[in-house]
């Protein structure tokens, strides 16, 4: 298995996990609306890692697009996810337009997806 398609399998774990623990911390904290909606974004793009780790190594799409997908996505969950959370839990940003930048990267990510459809497949 190629290392980016390990690191990818990596993100999707700590993804899922970290979407569990803000959705349990979510629903403890009143008012925590916007921690709620870090959660879902975590815990429904985990699964999409692992599919875009898998289809990279099964050799149906091109790698480089769908890695480039999958790892966009993954700094777009860390940047968007991350500010909503800090914000909530510290009432502090992560760093000025970091849940902004987050959700352009996680689009570029799911535009990537799009692209590695139609990307030549290595042979």
């Amino acid at each position: 298995m190629h290392p980016a398609d390990r690191a990818l399998i990596a993100l999707a774990g700590l993804a899922g996990a970290l979407g569990v623990g803000l959705s349990a911390a979510a629903a403890h904290i009143a008012g925590a609306t916007s921690l709620a909606t870090a959660a879902q974004f975590l815990l429904f793009h985990a699964p999409a890692l692992l599919g875009l780790a898998l289809l990279a190594g099964s050799g149906r799409a091109h790698p480089a697009p769908v890695r480039g997908a999958g790892f966009a996505l993954a700094l777009g969950l860390a940047l968007f996810s991350g500010d909503l959370s800090v914000r909530a839990l510290m009432q502090v940003p992560l760093f000025p337009m970091a849940a902004p930048s987050g959700g352009m990267i996680l689009i570029l990510g799911w535009v990537l997806v799009a692209v590695a459809a139609f990307w030549p497949v290595r042979r």
